[in-house]
C-alpha cells in the first residue's frame, strides 16, 4: 500500500494492513495536508506478496514522516536468477537486509557476494542493483528513504 498527499480535510487516519499509520497534518506549502507516517506494527501476514515478473513484492508503506520526504518499506521475492532492474541511481538512499537465500549487490561498481543475513547499503547517487545468484528464491527487505527537501514535491507520496 502506498500512502498518499491528500488535500482531503475529512481522512485524519489511513489505515494499512488493519494499522493506523499516518495522521493528516499540515504540510510546508498555505492549505495543503499530507499524511505523515507515525508509529505502527505490520505483521508479514498482514500485506500480502504480490506476483512480479521477476518474483514477488510485499509494499508495506510510502509516506512522509516529521523528518523525511518519504520513508519506503517493501520485501522482494527474486525467483533464481532474477533481479528487480539494471543498475540504476536516485537521490534516496537505501538499505537491503538479506533475509533468505543469496544474492550479489552492485556495490562501486563491483559484484560482491551478498549471503543470507548481509546488510547492504545504496548510497544517493550511485549505481547499484542485486541479483539471485543461487538455486532457490530469495528474499530481502528494503528500506528507502529521502531527506527533507530532496524529493520534488510532485515525487512526494
Amino acid at each position: 500500500m502506498r500512502i498518499v498527499r491528500t488535500a482531503a480535510l475529512g481522512a485524519a487516519v489511513v489505515i494499512a494492513a488493519g494499522v493506523a499509520v499516518a495522521t493528516q497534518t499540515p504540510g510546508t506549502q498555505t492549505g495543503q495536508q499530507f499524511l505523515l507516517m507515525k508509529s505502527a506494527l505490520f505483521t508479514w501476514e498482514s500485506v500480502p506478496e504480490q506476483p512480479t515478473e521477476q518474483g514477488g513484492r510485499r509494499g508495506v508503506f510510502a509516506a512522509p514522516t516529521a523528518t523525511l520526504d518519504e520513508l519506503e518499506y517493501h520485501t522482494t521475492m527474486l525467483k533464481p536468477g532474477g533481479s528487480p532492474h539494471p543498475p540504476h541511481t536516485h537521490k534516496n538512499e537505501e538499505l537491503i537486509i538479506v533475509k533468505e537465500g543469496a544474492v550479489e549487490a552492485y556495490v562501486n561498481g563491483e559484484w560482491k557476494p551478498a549471503p543470507t543475513g548481509s546488510l547492504i547499503f545504496f548510497a544517493s547517487m550511485v549505481p547499484h542493483t542485486v541479483r539471485n545468484t543461487g538455486t532457490v528464491p530469495a528474499r530481502y527487505h528494503v528500506v528507502n528513504w529521502a531527506a527533507l527537501g530532496t524529493k520534488p514535491k510532485a515525487e512526494t507520496k
